[in-house]
């Protein structure tokens, strides 16, 4: 199952799109995939939820209150490099495009209205590309390792993070504690009685 993430500031949008991509069957190179979907209408709240969750794709509106989707996509490829991206836009505007592209790093570019099959394509092709891309940096990082480039602690804490993103993170107390609440660090005392 992939678990794909949607932005969009339209709540109809999101059900439409949820709709779309639970009854049009998404195929991923040769086997049809089943799709696990979480909408959200405000991109800092997805942005919390990519800390903790991990996701295969990732499709943003362009044009959202607050934060646009190249800001919103490039803070979460900060988050969640490996994760497919793609841009849905109402709007035909080659800086935006542009910016998209390079900044965010998008792989595909869709417009709205869309087309149900065009849409759930260009999200099976993101998702092979990505299986692809994963499957050759496991080889390399595997080569690294017989090399000694890289270290196997290293290639595991790098395969925990794309599984659990957020899980290696450690923040450490002054007392030399583990905080599991971030909030203690702006009131040190707070917690420590």
């Amino acid at each position: 199952m992939s678990r794909i993430l949607i932005v969009d500031d339209e709540e109809s949008i999101l059900k439409s799109l949820r709709r779309v991509l639970s009854l049009t069957p998404c195929v991923v190179g040769e086997r049809v995939c089943s799709l696990s979907v979480d909408t959200f209408s405000i991109a800092t709240e997805a942005l919390e939820k990519a800390r903790h969750t991990a996701y295969d794709l990732v499709l943003s509106d362009y044009r959202m209150p607050g934060m646009d989707g190249v800001s919103f996509l490039k803070a979460f490829r900060e988050i969640q490099p490996d994760a497919a991206r793609i841009i849905l836009s109402g709007y035909a505007d080659l800086n935006g495009l542009i910016g998209a592209i390079n900044e965010a790093g998008i792989s595909r570019f869709m417009s709205k209205p869309w087309n149900d099959y065009e849409l759930v394509s260009a999200i099976g092709q993101a998702l092979a590309l990505r299986d692809l891309t994963l499957e050759n940096q496991r080889l390399a990082d595997q080569a690294r390792v017989a090399m000694g480039t890289l270290s196997a602690a290293e290639l595991e804490r790098r395969r925990l993070e794309s599984e659990e993103p957020g899980i290696t993170h450690v923040i450490w107390g002054e007392d030399g504690s583990v905080l599991l609440d971030e909030s203690l660090l702006d009131d040190p005392g707070k917690g420590f009685s």
